[in-house]
């Protein structure tokens, strides 16, 4: 029986249209950013620019800046006026550096347009988090995380490995194409909700109703002061996870800026090997994600957090030691289901902390953290990359997800002590 009740939650859930808009938007917003970023850009700035390694990561990393500033108050605004004003603005901003980067080789007009790129995307993660766990509810934490970050996936999977198909001549075509993209997003942001709404709302509502009155009498930089207050009294969460959050996202960041890099210049990869090279790891983990979700609403999410970090820092340490095409494609096969074991689990794990009146604030300031992982991750490795080549960044995210595994067993074991 209570199987069924959970399947018609997950059902409702993921026909809500609200969430298919969240997700077509997530998708291909990330689609054309990591087209730009991941493929595009290294490419493009070491080859024509001449660009370092290093010059290559802090105009990566400009970009997360952008992005990552904006996070928290973006999440703040959303609580307040709802998702399309935000959304719409953030979409504007992407439109915009795409253009500027279809139009022009100079290297500032790019390192410009990647942090408009930063401020446009900057509230496409608090938008769609807090929309989708807010439709979702407790019932379906893992399952919805799932979803999302598979749209996630698909996006930034594809998106890299399509424009391989377009990477000669003037790239008019792929430009075209990206562009066309940004107007199907910004028309299905048109449709989004003026204001917050969820299967939950209702809850939510009568818990805010007795601040908003006194709220309302006070300045408004003091109203912020104390929203913020009460979201960060109302969490529940181990210190520890805070630097796990960073941490996270930093061993993600290490391999941003060189993992293109390393495909093409030292393992000498073809457009269509490094193609399917990208597509062994996505498709993985894109397979596994759903079916972890599930069974991280029903088991929790201690366990596959264990396995899924160890694994990985195993993984990426050998990475760079192994040669041979068939024993790469099968420790990208074996990072794949590392990290389809994280994502979910991971996210479930922090939405658990988040008190339902303030989501929108509490999601932007997580997302804060874990962005400062992915600003400084670029710029590390970036560095690492020209003095160890290689090797550097790779073994130095093996190490992070390594560290991360013993946090997270301390953070297991406090909420044990907890629990009794």
């Amino acid at each position: 029986m209570e199987a069924t009740i959970k399947k018609k939650i997950d059902k409702k859930v993921l026909r809500s249209p609200f969430v298919m808009q969240l997700l077509f938007i997530m998708f291909f917003v990330e689609f054309v950013k990591g087209a730009l970023i991941i493929t595009f850009l290294p490419v493009y700035m070491e080859t024509v620019l001449g660009a370092t390694g290093l010059v290559i990561g802090w105009t990566l990393a400009v970009q997360y800046i952008g992005d990552n500033l904006l996070r928290t108050p973006i999440g703040w605004f959303i609580d307040k006026i709802g998702y399309r004003v935000v959304m719409l603005a953030g979409l504007l901003s992407t439109f915009g550096s795409v253009g500027i980067i279809a139009s022009t080789s100079n290297y500032y007009w790019i390192i410009a347009a990647c942090a408009l790129l930063g401020i446009g995307t900057a509230p496409l993660w608090p938008c769609v988090i807090t929309g989708t766990t807010e439709i979702a509810g407790e019932e379906s934490r893992g399952t919805i995380m799932s979803v999302v970050y598979m749209a996630w996936l698909g996006g930034v999977g594809l998106g890299p490995f399509v424009i391989t198909y377009f990477m000669s001549g003037t790239y008019g075509t792929a430009f075209r194409l990206l562009i066309a993209m940004m107007v199907a997003v910004l028309l299905v942001g048109l449709f989004l909700p003026g204001h917050r709404k969820g299967v939950h709302g209702a809850e939510r509502s009568k818990e805010e109703e007795p601040s908003k009155a006194s709220h309302k009498q006070l300045p408004r930089m003091e109203r912020i002061r104390r929203y913020l207050a009460e979201a960060r009294s109302s969490m529940t969460l181990s210190p520890l996870m805070f630097p796990a959050m960073f941490a996270q996202t930093f061993a993600l960041g290490l391999l941003t800026p060189v993992l293109t890099l390393y495909a093409l210049n030292e393992l000498q990869l073809t457009n269509s090997q490094f193609r399917f090279f990208l597509l062994a790891g996505g498709a993985v983990t894109v397979l596994f994600l759903i079916p972890v979700g599930k069974l991280v609403d029903r088991w929790g999410t201690k366990w596959f957090l264990h396995v899924g970090f160890l694994l990985s820092a195993i993984v990426l340490t050998a990475f760079t030691y192994v040669h041979e095409l068939s024993s790469l494609f099968v420790l990208v096969a074996l990072l794949g289901i590392g990290y389809a074991l994280i994502i979910p689990s991971w996210n479930a794990l922090i939405a658990a902390a988040i008190p339902p009146a303030k989501r929108g604030a509490v999601w932007g300031f997580f997302l804060t953290i874990e962005g400062l992982g992915t600003t400084i991750g670029p710029i590390v490795s970036g560095k690492l990359w020209d003095m160890f080549r290689p090797h550097g960044p790779f073994v130095a995210s093996g190490i992070v997800l390594f560290l991360l595994w013993i946090v997270h067993i301390a953070i297991s074991q406090e909420r044990k002590v907890l629990l009794r």
